[in-house]
């Protein structure tokens, strides 16, 4: 993606946007620091996967990203009519985002990982419904590994 020279911006953007965070932003961090108490160990942003998951948890090749609403497009089509200022960088930005995401999760199910993507929002609203869902799955790989293993018979 090619970045203009100049941007529609004003001081008041600038600094709202140098808080952005990438890695160990709030949601992020409550959710790794849920899991590590629940006795689940995970690498964060782990640079051997493709995506560099938010949350790997390798013991069971789980991937877990905790996604930004604006950056990785949620309720796109409603919220892309809103766009102001910059709106042809900011659309272009948030499709390839969208696409980059849909082709970590092909990758990491080919190299079977199971991956959970969650919304910033959801994650520090329903945080419990979240864990729930995570040590489900963990416990779907479990029973499927004693099943293949013939344990479980």
């Amino acid at each position: 993606m090619k970045h203009p020279k100049e941007y529609d911006s004003t001081p008041q953007i600038r600094k709202r946007m140098a808080k952005v965070k990438l890695k160990n932003g709030v949601a992020e961090t409550l959710l790794a620091k849920r899991l590590w108490h629940l006795g689940f160990r995970y690498r964060r942003n782990d640079k051997r996967l493709p995506g560099s998951p938010d949350i790997a948890i390798l013991k069971y090749h789980i991937a877990i990203f905790v996604d930004g609403e604006f950056w990785h497009g949620k309720d796109w089509e409603a919220r892309k009519a809103g766009l102001k200022k910059n709106r042809e960088y900011w659309i272009e930005k948030i499709e390839e985002n969208i696409a980059r995401d849909m082709r970590v999760d092909a990758e990491l199910n080919t190299l079977g990982w199971r991956v959970l993507r969650y919304w910033e929002k959801d994650v520090l609203l329903k945080i419990d419904d979240i864990i729930f869902e995570v040590s489900r799955s963990i416990s779907d790989i479990r029973l499927d590994t004693l099943i293949d293993e013939g344990s479980f018979f």
